[in-house]
């Protein structure tokens, strides 16, 4: 038999989601589960930059409200082919469930590559209201049959004794880019390169 010929069933999608879990599992091995998770969640950022600017570009606008971020995300894990649906969404929090995960099966029981969904989820939603706090509070990752993820819109009571992760969008009067000293950089710590 040719090696073109051999029933192998990988396609472009299922290579890098094996890459992505792959690479999330190898991290949590040799840093741990809290410095992966750290830097799978800065990929997060990034991603929930690039795509909060996709999006209302696409859309000619300029600031989404509540609906639309709900609406945006589950259209988001829709492309990834995950199942997000709005299970409920008021001016205090939206919650999604997912019964599909777009990294599949083999996400089950990796730990990592779940910080991708609320940090993804947290800096989209946290680009126009603010604020956003993100509870993974069912995931597929952990052996549930669904991800349950809520989305605290303000801070507050009901934010603040939920679990989770915590999101600011930009603040009006601040620079985008903070000073050395509140960056944490010293003269010291300048010279020294």
């Amino acid at each position: 038999m040719r090696v073109i010929d051999a029933a192998v069933s990988l396609e472009r999608d299922d290579f890098m989601r094996r890459l992505l879990t792959g690479l999330g599992a190898l991290l949590e091995a040799v840093v741990g589960l809290e410095e992966a998770s750290g830097y799978v969640a800065l990929a997060g950022q990034r991603m929930g930059d690039a795509l909060g600017h996709l999006y209302t570009r696409e859309l000619d606008l300029g600031n989404l409200d509540r609906r639309q971020i709900a609406e945006l995300l589950v259209d988001l894990y829709r492309r990834i082919q995950g199942d997000f649906s709005i299970i409920s969404d008021n001016e205090h929090r939206t919650v999604l469930a997912n019964r599909a995960c777009p990294f599949g099966a083999p996400v089950r029981g990796n730990e990592a590559p779940r910080m991708m969904t609320p940090s993804v989820s947290g800096h989209l939603t946290a680009r126009y209201p603010g604020y956003a706090k993100v509870d993974l509070a069912e995931t597929i990752a952990r052996r549930h049959p669904r991800c349950t993820v809520v989305i605290h819109l303000r801070p507050g009571p009901g934010a603040d004794q939920a679990p989770g992760h915590e999101y600011y969008g930009e603040c009006a009067g601040l620079p985008r880019t903070l000073p050395p000293s509140v960056r944490g950089d010293t003269e010291d710590s300048r010279e020294r390169g």
